[in-house]
């Protein structure tokens, strides 16, 4: 049985808790590279666009950050799923979803064309081919991680914990998803600010699915369709790099 949050986290402490589960994450997964490099982290080499190193990150740093909030929104008193909105969403919303997402790549691509912009970036191709170089399991790795593992941490972050503690009444509606778009842009350290600007929009458009569905799944699933478009437009522009 599905226990329903008795009281979320305050607007502060929600920020707070979900900081802490993101550094705490990140932190385990510096550690974990300095143990797969050798190096301490004075010395660290810059990782930034390297495939192997993106891919351990994300894969150590996830599960962490989902433990952590999945144990905060049990200290609210909530069942976890329920918390994190992690519902099944009703066919019409899948297909609703699909189509926006497909919709809102088709549009972007169009705009990147238009004003002269690669549709694929340099860190994209870096990781990409630096985790080619390394051999097959680590590009296949980096597709799992990439396509599963980052819209699952991602959005029970942003459209799961953080949205749930800062939506108070429906007024607030406009003003969480914007904020969460914003914060979920800016940790894109690695991109432009016209890239980070797309992934606002996204973002813009992924808080609003959740706060019409109530389905963080669903976000997932289309988090998770925005990244394979791009893993996918990454091998093409690799195969055929004019």
């Amino acid at each position: 049985m599905v226990i329903e949050a008795k009281k979320p986290w305050g607007r502060l402490a929600t920020f707070g808790l979900g900081f802490i589960a993101l550094m705490v994450g990140q932190f385990a997964a510096l550690m974990a590279l300095t143990i797969w490099l050798g190096q301490d982290l004075t010395k660290m080499p810059d990782f930034s666009g390297d495939g192997v190193a993106v891919t351990l990150i994300i894969l150590v740093s996830t599960p962490i950050q989902l433990l952590l909030l999945a144990a905060f929104a049990r200290m609210a008193g909530s069942d976890p799923f329920a918390y994190l909105g992690l519902t099944l969403p009703r066919r019409s919303e899948v297909v609703f979803g699909v189509a926006a997402t497909v919709a809102l790549i088709i549009a972007g691509n169009a705009l990147s064309w238009l004003i002269g912009n690669n549709i694929v970036t340099p860190f994209q191709t870096d990781i990409f081919r630096t985790a080619g170089e390394a051999g097959p399991l680590a590009l296949l790795c980096l597709w799992l991680a990439v396509i599963v593992v980052t819209p699952i941490g991602e959005e029970a972050l942003f459209r799961g914990f953080l949205f749930r503690g800062w939506l108070k009444t429906p007024n607030d509606a406009w003003v969480v998803i914007a904020i969460s778009a914003a914060l979920w842009a800016l940790i894109h350290l690695q991109y432009d600010w016209y890239v980070t600007g797309q992934i606002f929009a996204f973002g813009m458009m992924l808080g609003w699915i959740r706060w019409a569905t109530g389905s963080t799944l669903l976000t997932i699933l289309l988090h998770a369709m925005i990244n394979l478009e791009g893993m996918l437009e990454t091998l093409v522009a690799s195969q055929w790099p004019s």
